[in-house]
C-alpha cells in the first residue's frame, strides 16, 4: 500500500525556520510528483510547492517564493520542505501528496494527487 509519512511540524516564532519531511515508504519518490499543500483554519487547502516527476522541476506559490525550498533525496525516498522566515500567516496543517499518474513535472491542482499524508501542524507564533 502506497503511503506518505510527514514529520517536522511544530511551534516556531516568527522569523524562524522548520523543515518538513515527506517520506514515501514502499515507492520511490522519483516515480511521482510530490506536492506540499496547507490548510489554515477556516480556509481552503492550497498548494504551495511541488517537485516534478521525471524532471525535478520546482514550483512555488507567490506567498512562499523565496522563503520555502522543496528538495528531493532519492536515496532516502524523502521530499523536504525547508521553510525559512516563517510568518504567522504560515500557520496551517501541512500535507504532502503524490501524483503518480502525471507523466512529467507537477501541478498544484488538488484533484491530480492520488495519495495524501496525514498532515503535520505548523504554528508560527510568539
Amino acid at each position: 500500500q502506497l503511503q506518505l509519512v510527514e514529520s517536522g511540524g511544530g511551534l516556531v516564532q516568527p522569523g524562524g525556520s522548520l523543515r518538513l519531511s515527506c517520506a514515501t515508504p514502499g515507492f520511490s519518490s522519483d516515480y511521482a510528483a510530490i506536492g506540499w499543500f496547507r490548510q489554515a483554519p477556516g480556509k481552503e487547502r492550497e498548494g504551495i510547492s511541488c517537485i516534478g516527476k521525471g524532471d525535478g522541476s520546482t514550483f512555488y506559490v507567490d506567498s512562499v517564493k523565496g522563503r520555502f525550498t522543496i528538495t528531493r533525496d532519492t536515496a532516502k525516498n524523502t521530499v523536504y520542505l525547508q521553510m525559512n522566515r516563517l510568518k504567522p500567516e504560515d500557520t496551517a496543517v501541512y500535507y504532502c501528496a503524490a501524483d503518480v499518474s502525471i507523466i512529467r513535472g507537477c501541478v498544484f491542482m488538488r484533484g491530480e494527487y492520488d495519495i495524501w499524508g496525514q498532515g503535520t501542524e505548523v504554528t508560527v507564533s510568539s
